[in-house]
This record gives C-alpha cells, sequence and structure tokens, in this order.
C-alpha cells in the first residue's frame, strides 16, 4: 500500500507533502511532522484491521519525506515493525526523536551520493543515530544517484524483503 502524503506540496503544487520544509523552523517542522504521524498512524490501523495484520507482518517503507516519516513511525511505536526501508531521507530532529523511541524496528537505508535535495551526509547521520540508539541499521550510498530511487536500490530493497518476510 503506498499512500500519499495528505498535503499538497507547498513548493510543487502536482505533488504530496507530509509536513512543509519551506520554512526553516525546527519546532514548525517538528509540530507538522507530529500531525503528519497521526494521519499515517490512522491509515496503519485501518490497513491493520481490514487485513488483520500485526505490526511484524508490515514494512513501512518510504522515499524522501515518506522515508523521514517511515523512520519516526517505525522508532516510536508500541511493538517494531517488520522492517523500515528507507530512500533518501534523514532523521527529522534527532533531539526530539531520541526522547520518543519506543521500539527497535530494523531499518535498511540508501541515499545517492549525488542528491542536492537532501544531502547524502544525513545517511550516515542516520546511521550514527540509530546505531547510538542500538537499533540495527544497513546503509547503501548508491554512486552517481540523484534524489530518486535507482534500479539498484530496488533491487537490494527487494532482497532485504524478501529476507525479512520469507526466509
Amino acid at each position: 500500500m503506498c499512500p500519499d502524503a495528505h498535503e499538497t506540496c507547498s513548493i510543487n503544487p502536482s505533488g504530496f507533502q507530509w509536513f512543509d520544509l519551506s520554512k526553516d523552523n525546527t519546532e514548525y517542522i517538528i509540530q507538522q511532522s507530529l500531525e503528519a504521524e497521526k494521519v499515517i498512524w490512522k491509515y496503519i490501523k485501518e490497513v491493520k484491521e481490514f487485513y488483520k495484520l500485526k505490526n511484524s507482518q508490515i514494512c513501512l517503507l518510504g522515499f524522501s519525506q515518506g522515508c523521514m516519516m517511515s523512520i519516526n513511525i517505525g522508532l516510536t511505536a508500541d511493538e517494531n515493525f517488520n522492517c523500515v526501508i528507507g530512500f533518501s531521507g534523514k532523521i527529522i530532529n534527532k533531539d526530539h526523536l531520541s526522547k520518543r523511541i519506543s521500539s527497535s524496528t530494523k531499518m535498511l537505508l540508501f541515499h545517492g551520493d549525488k542528491d542536492e535535495i537532501v544531502p547524502p551526509s544525513n545517511l550516515l547521520e542516520a546511521k550514527d543515530f540509530l546505531l547510538r540508539n542500538k537499533i540495527k541499521v544497513e546503509i547503501n550510498m548508491i554512486s552517481n544517484c540523484d534524489h530518486h530511487i535507482p534500479v539498484k536500490a530496488s533491487s537490494i530493497a527487494l532482497n532485504y524483503l524478501k529476507k525479512n518476510f520469507f526466509i
């Protein structure tokens, strides 16, 4: 299931956003991401009830802001999800998230080394944050890749899913 974010993107009206990044205000971004979490949690609850699933049967996967939100949801759940797979994201706010961690969902994160939208250094910062918080994480920096999901990353992610769900 691949839900679109709940807001029209302020920068690109043909797209969607989980929160507005056009304002450089930490508290505003945290508040907006918390509002987005409520929307996502409602959606997850509906999916879990409809399909009779447990968190352990769900992978959270996202690109850019979707990755950021998947990380937050994966770490603040009452029980672990099967995994989080994230492409071209970051930890929204390390201090805020570190106070809210209540689970240890394992993660696979990707980033393109040529990404100019979300700098690739965010991948290493996320890895450091996750390891410091005892979260199992694997990372992949994709060579010659900007802000998109290349086939190589999709293939690695698919194999990770197979390993986590079917083996």
